[in-house]
């Protein structure tokens, strides 16, 4: 008995927590994906592959004003096309992983 406990024991510490993401948070906080929350996870994973924490943040926003992906598409700022093009492979990737 005590060893099972043990290994149970061990099993828990060693099993890295998952931890909510920008994308994942505003993703379930959003009026889709609070019915989806296993959708919102994997798009989490694979921003988490493909976009740094501050793309991550600022991809985020997109849930709670989606106008503001329009704005950044549209932009002839050079740090907005560098996002866009980095939010489009991330998105493209999220669409292909997570469907």
């Amino acid at each position: 008995m005590n060893r099972i406990l043990i290994a149970a024991a061990a099993v828990v510490l060693t099993t890295p927590m998952a931890m909510a993401g920008p994308i994942d948070s505003a993703c379930v906080r959003s009026e889709r994906g609070a019915r989806q929350a296993a959708l919102c996870g994997c798009v989490q994973q694979v921003a988490d592959q493909t976009l740094s924490r501050s793309d991550q943040r600022r991809a985020a926003r997109f849930f709670r004003d989606p106008h503001q992906a329009q704005v950044v598409r549209m932009s002839k700022s050079d740090r907005d096309n560098a996002f866009w093009a980095r939010y489009k492979r991330f998105a493209g990737a999220a669409e292909a992983y997570c469907r």
